[in-house]
């Protein structure tokens, strides 16, 4: 059984990788239909449409102008996100993102943060990268 660690994700948008990264989610998921019929005893369904979303948490680098700085309120970008690295044969999910969230903080004793929130526009598609 093969398992990996945070540390090897990479994170994209389009070809262009995004700086300083410390965690992402991805979050599928199916709407249901009821299809009971009046008489039913018990309730059954049908899948409707499929979502996702999720979040980018970075550390804050303004100077990422070709990640981070792309991704404001509204723009619709390309998101590629790697769990196991980006090299040949690796599985990797990619779809278009509305980037609809974007919040950053900081403390006394730590790093300048920034997080982004996204929601998929069309399908999800999960594949291998190519060669």
């Amino acid at each position: 059984m093969a398992n990996h660690k945070g540390s090897e994700g990479v994170v994209k948008t389009g070809t262009d990788t995004i700086a300083e990264v410390t965690a992402w989610t991805i979050d599928e998921s199916a709407a249901t239909i009821d299809d009971s019929t009046l008489d039913a005893t018990t309730t059954t369904m049908q899948i409707g449409r499929t979502s996702w979303t999720g979040s980018i948490e970075c550390f804050w680098d303004e100077t990422d102008t070709s990640g981070q700085e792309v991704l404001t309120i509204g723009a619709s970008i390309t998101l590629n996100l790697y769990p196991e690295g980006d090299t040949t044969g690796d599985e990797f999910a990619t779809g278009t993102a509305l980037i609809t969230g974007i919040s950053m903080g900081g403390a006394i004793d730590g790093i300048i943060s920034r997080s982004f929130s996204y929601q998929g526009s069309g399908a999800l598609t999960w594949g291998a990268v190519p060669a």
